[in-house]
């Protein structure tokens, strides 16, 4: 007799330990505590990827670990695959946990048709590609300048002379280019360059042109389909072309997107010149039809002939003729439906939840974080425009302290007037955890993430108030140490040292640190002091915050044991 089908969904809880990740049936029960900062879907072979402490593992559906979190990351298993990072670089295991590849390497891809592209580092310092079998042996030489997947049985390679050459499964030299570029295959057509930076277009195995070049970007052909783009500057222009190099969707857009099952996403900007502030998307067939106007701020790709698509205020589930199902749910705010299991995972304004298909609500995150009574942390949100979403905290039992407490962390956590039906000029997403609670203290962490449209990369920001719950009191730097004291010397001289002599911050600056400042960024635990800086402040962007600990122990002559901030975490 068949055993009945286990479905098990990633689900999160917010606790004074933070938040964190566990797994719930289709009624909403915890089948799997919630202990992991972060939990993948389970795979059709029952088996998920967790992270624990900062280390990836893999679990079944019992909670067991197959593979232990040990890792730095984990992928998820294609062709019974995964491959997985360690100290000493990429590797790849099997479903039981089992290690394949002999050898670290400096990168491998994941499989595609029993194959992975893998990598190192050659002694001259030049980059060697290859590829892995799945018995994660190399059984195509690492001796390539680069490799792309494999696709029709057959890969691209760049050999050292600069030419590209199409290769069998086992590395049997097919054909070879003597152009500049040649990209990933196709439908049998492979997209070149005959020249380096020069326009692109598209060749057969046999090396004959079949498009000239004359676009300036292209994708490779799917169902005798290619998109291509044929602007010259930052003005976008996306166009749908035929195996003859004829246009089906006119180069008019702004964007384009695969939607599979032979729908096209087509974009224009909401402000044409400004096209990195947004753009709406209409659905179109592989034939050039248009089924709707540019209602939609994203659509994902069909699953199940409907796909997800959100219009900014909701997020609901469209037929293949771009049309809202009125049979399925929909939910208010911007994100991804997906079906999983028996139930539809909604991953909507940051922020996953569960229901089923005909919209009950099986699971969201809690709100509400119960401190000792009667304290106690409540979540609220903020979203007065589509680009601007804070989650913010507010504490409740704390008398009369309550509201000025509460106006104090909503100021810091950017709740402010902004407009509804404006567009901005940069998003920005704000979000809370409970990083400490002991005795009367409870530090909360505040992550801002600014991002100006169009820009590389946003700038973070962390701000940790330290709240005493029964005076209400924001406690400083300052105010850990003895009045008069020198903390900031003692303090800058610590992290100096550690600076000097700890390998782990050898990308800090040179001379970019002058000691600390009397306000600096800091937060208290249990046992150490952490004193941080910003991005760019003392280190590169990746860096992110760099942050120093410093025991309690090394600086307790300084620290006044008697003040009300030790005090408030100690006895």
């Amino acid at each position: 007799m068949d055993q009945p089908q286990i479905f098990l969904y990633p689900a999160s809880f917010r606790s004074v330990n933070g938040t964190k990740w566990g797994y719930i049936n289709d009624r909403g029960q915890f089948m799997i505590p919630p202990q992991y900062e972060t939990a993948s879907n389970f795979q059709e072979n029952g088996l998920a990827i967790v992270q624990l402490q900062g280390k990836y593992g893999v679990l079944n559906l019992y909670g067991k670990y197959v593979v232990p979190p040990k890792y730095e990351w984990i992928s998820s298993f294609i062709e019974q695959r995964a491959v997985v990072i360690d100290e000493e670089g990429f590797k790849v295991i099997d479903e039981r946990g089992n290690l394949l590849t002999s050898k670290a390497y400096d990168f491998i891809a994941t499989y595609q048709q029993g194959r992975a592209v893998a990598g190192i580092t050659d002694e001259k310092e030049n980059e060697r590609y290859g590829y892995l079998d799945l018995q994660g042996r190399e059984i195509i030489p690492l001796k390539y300048r680069s490799a792309s997947d494999f696709h029709e049985n057959k890969a691209v390679i760049q050999m050292e002379n600069k030419t590209y050459a199409l290769i069998g499964r086992r590395g049997e030299m097919l054909q070879s280019y003597p152009y500049a570029f040649v990209g990933a295959l196709g439908d049998g057509l492979l997209a070149f360059q005959k020249e380096e930076n020069g326009k692109v277009g598209f060749i057969d195995l046999q090396g004959n042109v079949i498009i000239s070049p004359r676009y300036t970007g292209v994708q490779r052909f799917e169902g005798g389909r290619a998109i291509v783009n044929i602007a010259e500057g930052y003005m976008d222009r996306y166009g749908l072309i035929d195996t003859r190099g004829g246009f089906i969707l006119q180069p008019i857009y702004d964007d384009m997107l695969r939607l599979e099952n032979q729908r096209i996403a087509i974009g224009k900007a909401t402000y044409p010149a400004k096209p990195f502030l947004g753009k709406k998307y209409a659905v179109a067939d592989t034939n050039g039809r248009i089924f709707t106007g540019f209602l939609y701020d994203w659509i994902v790709p069909y699953e199940h002939h409907v796909a997800s698509a959100t219009d900014g205020k909701y997020t609901f589930f469209i037929n293949e003729g771009g049309q809202r199902v009125q049979n399925l749910p929909w939910v208010e705010g911007s994100g991804v439906l997906s079906f999983v299991g028996r139930l539809i995972r909604v991953d909507v304004d940051y922020r996953t939840s569960y229901i089923t298909r005909n919209g009950r609500l099986v699971w969201k995150q809690n709100t509400v974080v119960f401190l000792r009574p009667p304290y106690k942390v409540v979540e609220e949100k903020y979203k007065p425009n589509k680009d601007y979403l804070v989650y913010y905290p507010q504490i409740h039992g704390m008398g009369r302290m309550q509201e000025p407490v509460n106006d104090r962390l909503k100021q810091l956590s950017q709740i402010k007037y902004i407009p509804p039906n404006v567009q901005l000029e940069e998003s920005y997403l704000g979000d809370f955890s409970i990083y400490f609670y002991k005795k009367n203290l409870l530090v909360l962490q505040l992550d801002g993430y600014r991002y100006p449209f169009g820009a590389a990369h946003g700038m973070p920001t962390k701000i940790y108030p330290h709240i005493n719950l029964v005076s209400g009191q924001f406690y400083q730097l300052e105010d850990l140490f003895k009045k008069g004291s020198s903390y900031v010397a003692v303090l800058s001289e610590i992290v100096g040292k550690q600076i000097k002599e700890d390998p782990q911050y050898s990308y800090v600056f040179p001379d970019a640190y002058q000691g600390i400042r009397k306000d600096q960024p800091f937060y208290v635990g249990e046992d150490d002091l952490y004193i941080y800086f910003e991005p760019y402040e003392i280190a590169p962007y990746a860096a992110g915050f760099v942050t120093f600990k410093i025991p309690y122990f090394q600086i307790m002559s300084i620290i006044d044991t008697q003040g009300s901030f030790w005090k408030s975490f100690h006895d």
